[in-house]
């Protein structure tokens, strides 16, 4: 296994020659250019840069230097201007009127002739969005437009949306990369190949990828955005990835300072960075800084309801793992600490509708009753689930296991490659499973919709199979209302309802953690752990002679 490493580091040394020629052409007088190139590495790779086909983090975080939309997210995630200035909704809020920028302008590139560029104007939009919904270019990202019925250019400056019916959470929708705006001549040139040779109108413009190995970025000097003193965006000349393919590996060329950030906590380094309480260890605290908030990803357990199993139909037994075992013990033990005991219901801490009294406590005594019940009712002497998770999970899942079985419950642990379990999850082959639900966009909505019975899988993404006509009544009727302090009662109504019903077990509210060199400040955080390198800097080394 060491060659393979070796070769992987020795690509990316290659890469920062690729950065350093570079810049060769441009400065002579020999000074060092590191303190402009921002270098990370994406172990879990990348897989497009056509923003209608991202649908990971880590491609929306690469195509967010790329791409922009008509609207923004901030760091505290309130929805922003971009491409589009300012924008109006109808009274019935089904129209909403977006007047965009005239000083946006495409990446350089021969083929939009003598000019190498061109300004984007409210037709690029109607062509991104056409394009989005395109059945033959079967977009994952096709699904945001679900409630839109047209939209058009009014002029080269008015862009214009209608909905079929009211959704509150539609402009939210619209801070999404599917929605980024893309040319049609440079689409239209290279096709299906427009995946590896992006041309769009964010802070940064392609400049090399080598999939497996290294992607380069370079500024794009005539990006729009200023900061608040004037200065243009982005402060960086490069940004500079490689594709070592596993975390343990990305943390050792991050401790040798090769390279200026990592994101997340990986069990094989998070007792060498942190201590038991979540603290850097002294050994890095001098070289390394760490910065840590609310992730909107709720990591948990679910039950397929539809199963034949006895366990699994019982809500006595479904509320007794709820019940049976310490969450907070769990984060502190497993996680060092890193990550909010999930003691609410689905609906994560950040979002409108969260309420930390829908869900259960550690109440182990209660856990036993409950069992003790089910035996008896059921004449099942020794109740038994089997828990499917993946390799990542699997020391979460034990320790559930044990716990559980301090309350007379079985729970069998089996281990499935992600793609596997996500087929049989989908398709109703796992009687009890490990998940996670991350935020798609900035409203509960989001989250309560895995609730809704026309959602079932594989159709949608009603796993469980969970079918309630209040709670069905109460989600129709949040998309009448557009006040979110109305909405969001509603929203914590749906948690409580699916929570009594125990259908899932929420295990915890994750974190974004990330941890940089003490050169690099600007990177900031926010609850969906998109990177932004708009505004990083990187403080120069200076060498004593």
């Amino acid at each position: 296994m060491i060659k393979p490493i070796a070769n992987q580091i020795t690509n990316y040394l290659s890469i920062s020659c690729i950065v350093i020629l570079l810049f060769s052409c441009e400065d002579h007088s020999g000074s060092n250019k590191d303190h402009l190139v921002f270098r990370y590495n994406e172990y879990a790779n990348i897989n497009t840069l056509d923003p209608a086909f991202s649908r990971t983090l880590q491609d929306n975080s690469i195509n967010n230097q790329l791409f922009n939309g008509l609207v923004q997210l901030d760091s505290a995630l309130n929805i922003k201007p971009c491409i589009a200035k300012s924008w109006t909704i109808s009274e019935d809020a089904i129209t909403y009127t977006f007047n965009l920028r005239s000083d946006v302008y495409f990446h350089k590139h021969h083929l939009f002739g003598t000019d190498s560029t061109r300004v984007v104007v409210a037709k690029d939009f109607e062509y991104s969005l056409n394009r989005l919904r395109d059945k033959k270019v079967a977009a994952p990202g096709s699904w945001v437009l679900n409630k839109v019925d047209d939209f058009k250019a009014i002029n080269d400056t008015i862009f214009q949306i209608e909905l079929r019916q009211p959704f509150p959470a539609f402009i939210g929708l619209l801070t999404m990369k599917y929605c980024s705006v893309v040319p049609k001549e440079i689409v239209e040139h290279y096709g299906i190949d427009f995946r590896s040779n992006p041309i769009g109108t964010g802070p940064f413009k392609f400049k090399r990828w080598e999939e497996n190995i290294k992607l380069v970025l370079r500024k794009n000097e005539h990006y729009f955005e200023k900061d608040s003193e004037g200065n243009r965006l982005p402060y960086l000349e490069a940004v500079a990835l490689t594709f070592l393919p596993d975390k343990q590996s990305e943390f050792l060329q991050f401790a040798q300072g090769n390279i200026d950030f990592v994101s997340g906590l990986d069990a094989s380094y998070k007792d060498e960075l942190l201590t038991s309480a979540g603290t850097l260890r002294d050994k890095y605290a001098e070289t390394v800084n760490m910065i840590r908030g609310p992730y909107l990803n709720t990591e948990y357990l679910g039950f397929y309801l539809d199963s034949e199993t006895p366990e699994i139909q019982s809500k006595l037994i479904r509320k007794a793992i709820n019940y049976g075992f310490d969450r907070k013990k769990m984060m502190l033990y497993l996680n060092n600490g890193v990550g909010n005991p999930a003691n609410g219901g689905f609906i994560p801490i950040g979002l409108a509708g969260y309420n930390e009294s829908s869900g259960f406590t550690y109440q182990p005594e209660k856990a036993k009753q409950l069992v003790e019940q089910f035996k008896k009712e059921s004449n099942i002497t020794n109740p038994e689930i089997t828990l499917v998770t993946t390799s990542n999970y699997l020391s979460f899942c034990e320790f559930i296991q044990r716990e559980l079985e301090k309350a007379g419950l079985t729970i069998n642990v089996d281990v499935m490659p992600e793609a596997s379990l996500r087929s049989a999850r989908s398709n109703g082959k796992v009687d009890m499973f490990r998940s996670s639900w991350i935020a798609d966009y900035l409203d509960a909505e989001n989250y309560l919709s895995i609730f809704y019975s026309r959602n079932f899988a594989p159709n949608g993404s009603n796993y469980f199979h969970f079918k309630n006509d209040m709670v069905d009544s109460l989600y129709n009727k949040a998309f009448t209302i557009t006040d979110i302090e109305e909405r969001k009662h509603l929203y914590t109504a749906i948690d409580s309802l699916a929570m009594d019903h125990a259908i899932m077990v929420p295990l915890y509210y994750d974190e974004v953690i990330r941890f940089t060199r003490k050169n690099v400040t600007g990177l900031g955080i926010n609850p969906i752990n998109l990177l932004d390198f708009r505004r990083v800097k990187k403080q120069e080394h200076h060498i004593e002679e």
